[in-house]
């Protein structure tokens, strides 16, 4: 099990919920890849209104169904680790937005496994 308390790193991966990444929605895969890399955790958030570079806006609102609407992965580890995921990030993400932030991790802790 990972730990982590105090100083960490967090990334934030803003792209489309139709963004596909060999027949696997994106935000998938990179939540998969940050799995495969042993990082602390990894959550996936949908937006209900948001543009981006396009400045096309993307909602959720019933007279204008969108599907693309905003995605957000969130992961969170420490810096050296989220520094090390950073090019395979890159390698994915071709459209969209990168954000790394400071934060400090106050409590993290995961469920008993059940066997």
């Amino acid at each position: 099990m990972t730990r982590l308390a105090g100083r960490a790193l967090r990334v934030t991966i803003l792209v489309g919920e139709s963004d596909i990444w060999h027949h696997r929605p994106l935000y998938s895969e990179i939540v998969h890849r940050a799995h495969e890399a042993g990082l602390a955790g990894a959550s996936v958030f949908r937006g209900i209104e948001g543009f981006g570079a396009s400045s096309l806006i993307h909602t959720s609102r019933l007279l204008s169904l969108s599907d693309d609407l905003p995605i957000a992965v969130v992961v969170v580890d420490t810096e050296e680790r989220i520094r090390e995921f950073l090019p395979q990030l890159d390698a994915l993400v071709t459209e969209g937005l990168v954000i790394l932030d400071d934060c400090e991790v106050i409590r993290y802790a995961g469920r008993e496994r059940r066997t």
